[in-house]
């Protein structure tokens, strides 16, 4: 019983199995239209300018069932594979390039498939055009032959050119390029070439015509860009000549010659005639029509024409013969004719030369005295040349030059015909110079122009010169240098001067002579140009070293030149340096150097070149001196008072050197001085007056000048204070502060000294009397009284130096003293006071510095007053 059950229910799947089977459909496509790109690609156009590798259709389709379905395309056996498309998309892609000139259609196998069941399709692709292709010409190239008498405006070749291209980029319309210069024109749509009208073609002048006819399409679209398309060609165009043109001769104009020796019937001369219409000519024919006067014949074919006659029975020179070249054609007719004339010369044999004649005949050298310079453009009058050619015409025309020294003389003529007078002219004079040539020599040269044998001929010409005095007497140089020591004795040789005039006899001699503000020492030589010292000269180079003046060379006729002489005197050593007088005491500082001077009167180097030397010193071996400034100083070991008494076991620090000035020249001379050297030491300096002043200790003026400046400033500021308190009290009717009248210092007044008193201040609570000044001289009632008779106060020379320390010791130097000035000042600090009176400052520093200012100062008063 199970087994029946078992063969039942395989019996029941397998009918099920075939009914399932029979009801599996088949997939199919979309039909969407011809205007979609989405279907079965039926009715589908692509244009050929289509890009590979782009999009260009999606094949749709579906199974019945809902199974999935893929996709396949396949071409002919023998076709190329234009398109790919993917399996599951359906998508559709160009994978080679159209051309529809080539093919206008594509026939492909579609293909939709679900896995059982596959559908195939042949579709066809139609390939739409695109403005891709460009006019082509046919039957290339383009010859045409036209006659040069055809009519303007008629038709006389076609071109075509061809557009594969559909629509308006296939048709094709004709153009002409440079239409403004040819003769020709196109209609633009059947491409007809004719001549333009009024045009004419001309065989004779242009025998071949290019024309460039341009092809171009309608224009149309590729690959999205609108485009137009053309093409060129050239249509050589052949001119045909006809006969419309009369024969010209060639070679125009034309020339014979007969010559003496031609023999009877030699040919003289060859015309030659052309048809004018050289692409198919006629025979020409030759005649004389006039002319000949029976003595010339013509060659009827040749155009050669011969001489009938000898030439010496000719009757005349020339002959001008009318020849006619006729246009014969085929048949034996005269078409044309033209004319043209031929100038025959009968022509003498050149066989003389020139020659050159004199007062008796022919002549070979001609000769001539003159004076040298002679004016230019005159004539050489004792010259009587003539020359003579005995040929005739051409043969007989000869040139005339001068061969020698170019440049002096000119001959005319210089071109001569048979015969000439010849005449030599002056060109440069200075060259005609006596002292230069005694006589010049030239070749007359005549030469034949115009014929092969060039036949010349000479004849010499000596000119003798004779002399003027034509020059000056000539230095040597425009200037001498001299030199002469000035221990030269009086009648001494200084220098030669020489002058030269080439001008022969009396003329040639010199007579020299000296002048000028510088010559009063010098005399000269009237005939050697010796010049010397006057007998009682004396020379100092001291005095003057430089002396110039100008010497003359003249000759009899008093023509002259002039010369600078430059005499410079050499110093020699004949002065003995010489100390200054204030040298013979000397205050030394320790580490401070005291300099000696010794001035030597020579006026150049080296004898007035001073070196210094210590001769003597006591003690012995403790000072240095500088050998060319003559500074003194100490040894570096000395740098203490200390070290200076020990060595001089006193306390006495005056010492003696003796010190030596010598020259550099030869000989040297030399002069010694006692020099008395004080020793001090500098003390240590505190605050920066007392530095200020220890620095200044060899240049006073710096010191002074600095007080000066300091002094300005206060009397500045006091007068702006006291205009400005003179403003403020005058609007109260108050003149404040009181001023000191400055009176006028008297001839015999003495400086005073310099008192402090000036700089003391008092202090008050009144503004107008902080600027009061003290003055002990003056009354104190005179404030302000202006019209005090006093005299007043002596203008300052110089500022003040500050005022000396308290506690120095007295000098027993005079006192340095200066005028006292008026004015306000404010006061000082304590500090500041301080400082002042500050007991630091070296008394030997304060005391030189002193003397030096009050010397300065006295020189100051005794100048200015």
């Amino acid at each position: 019983m199970k087994t029946i059950n078992k063969v039942d229910i395989s019996l029941f799947l397998t009918v099920v199995h075939v009914c399932l089977a029979q009801a599996d459909y088949a997939p199919y496509f979309f039909d969407n239209g011809p205007n979609t790109k989405n279907g079965n690609m039926a009715l589908f156009s692509l244009s050929e300018d289509t890009e590979i590798g782009m999009q260009v259709y999606i094949l749709n389709g579906t199974d019945p069932e809902g199974d999935p379905v893929t996709f396949g395309i396949a071409f002919e056996p023998g076709f190329k594979n234009y398109f790919k498309v993917d399996s599951q998309t359906g998508i559709v892609t160009l994978i080679e390039e159209l051309d529809r000139e080539k093919l206008d259609a594509v026939e492909a196998l579609v293909s939709i498939s679900d896995g059982l069941n596959k559908v195939v399709e042949k579709v066809r692709i139609l390939v739409t055009d695109a403005n891709d292709e460009r006019p082509e010409f046919c039957n290339m190239p383009f010859i045409v032959n036209v006659p040069e008498d055809t009519p303007s405006g008629r038709s006389i070749f076609q071109t075509q050119a061809v557009d594969r291209d559909n629509g308006s980029g296939g048709s094709v319309t004709y153009y002409l390029q440079n239409t403004h210069n040819t003769k020709f024109a196109i209609d633009r749509h059947s491409g007809v070439l004719r001549i333009k009208p009024g045009a004419a073609l001309d065989y004779e002048k242009s025998r071949m015509h290019f024309v460039t006819v341009v092809a171009k399409d309608g224009g149309g679209k590729f690959k999205g860009k609108y485009q137009v398309l053309s093409s060129s060609a050239t249509v050589t165009i052949n001119v045909v000549d006809v006969q419309d043109t009369p024969p010209s001769f060639v070679g125009l104009p034309y020339y014979g010659y007969v010559y003496e020796d031609t023999l009877s019937g030699s040919e003289v001369f060859t015309v030659i005639a052309n048809d004018g219409d050289r692409g198919n000519p006629n025979a020409i024919h030759y005649s004389i029509v006039s002319g000949s006067d029976g003595s010339f014949i013509i060659n009827n074919t040749s155009g050669s024409i011969m001489v009938l006659d000898y030439p010496n029975h000719l009757k005349k020179v020339l002959y001008e013969l009318k020849i006619q070249a006729s246009e014969v054609s085929p048949e034996g007719d005269v078409v044309a004719h033209a004319f043209s004339i031929v100038t025959i010369r009968v022509v003498d044999l050149n066989n003389h030369p020139p020659t050159f004649y004199g007062e008796n005949g022919p002549q070979s050298k001609f000769e001539l005295t003159m004076y040298e310079h002679p004016p230019e453009g005159e004539i050489l009058r004792g010259l009587k040349i003539t020359v003579n050619d005995s040929d005739q015409g051409a043969n007989a025309k000869f040139s005339l030059r001068l061969v020698g020294p170019r440049g002096i003389f000119r001959v005319v003529p210089q071109t001569v015909l048979n015969e000439a007078q010849v005449t030599i002219i002056v060109e440069n004079s200075e060259a005609i110079d006596y002292e230069k040539y005694q006589f010049l020599s030239f070749k007359l040269l005549a030469v034949e122009i115009d014929t092969p044998e060039k036949f010349s001929s000479t004849a010499d010409i000596v000119i003798h010169l004779l002399d003027t005095n034509d020059n000056i007497p000539r230095f040597s140089t425009d200037y001498y240098i001299a030199r002469i020591p000035e221990n030269s004795p009086g009648g001494s040789n200084v220098v030669s001067v020489t002058a030269t005039d080439p001008d022969s006899g009396l003329w040639g001699e010199v007579k020299y002579s000296i002048y000028g503000s510088g010559s009063d020492l010098f005399l000269i030589h009237s005939s050697t140009g010796i010049i010397y010292t006057q007998p009682w000269a004396t020379l100092d180079a001291e005095l003057k070293s430089k002396y110039n003046f100008y010497v003359k060379a003249e000759d009899t006729e008093g023509k002259y030149s002039l010369a600078e002489v430059f005499v410079t005197v050499l110093d020699m050593n004949d002065h003995s340096p010489e100390f200054n007088e204030n040298i013979l005491e000397k205050t030394m500082i320790i580490g401070a150097p005291v300099q000696v001077e010794a001035i030597d009167d020579d006026a150049e180097e080296p004898n007035n070149v001073v070196e210094y030397s210590i001769m003597q010193s006591d003690p012995d071996n403790i000072f240095d001196i500088n050998i060319d400034t003559g500074e003194i100083k100490l040894k570096s070991y000395i740098k203490s008072m200390d070290i200076v008494q020990n060595i001089t076991k006193q306390k006495d620090c005056k010492w003696s050197v003796v010190v030596q000035a010598k020259d550099r020249g030869s000989p040297s001379f030399s002069t010694t001085a006692v020099v008395k050297i004080d020793i001090t030491e500098a003390t240590q300096l505190k605050g920066p007056m007392a530095a200020f002043l220890f620095q200044s200790r060899d240049n006073p003026m710096k010191a002074l000048g600095l007080l000066a400046g300091v002094i300005c400033v206060m009397v500045l500021i006091t007068v702006l204070i006291s205009t400005a308190m003179f403003m403020r009290n005058k609007k109260n009717n108050r003149i404040m502060p009181a001023r000191h009248i400055i009176k006028k210092r008297p001839k015999d007044y003495r400086s005073r000294t310099v008192r402090t008193g000036w700089l003391k201040f008092k202090r008050s609570n009144s503004p107008s009397e902080k600027f009061v000044t003290e003055d002990p001289e003056q009354n104190r009632d005179n404030l302000n009284s202006n019209n005090n008779m006093q005299p007043p106060a002596p203008l300052p020379c110089a500022p003040a130096l500050p005022p000396p320390p308290l506690n120095l010791p007295k000098q027993n130097k005079p006192e340095w003293s200066v005028p006292t000035v008026s004015g306000a000042v404010a006061s000082k600090s304590k500090r500041q006071s301080r400082e002042i009176n500050s007991p630091s400052v070296s008394s030997a520093l304060v005391s030189e510095l002193k003397m030096k200012l009050e010397r300065k100062m006295m020189e100051s008063n005794s100048s200015r007053y």
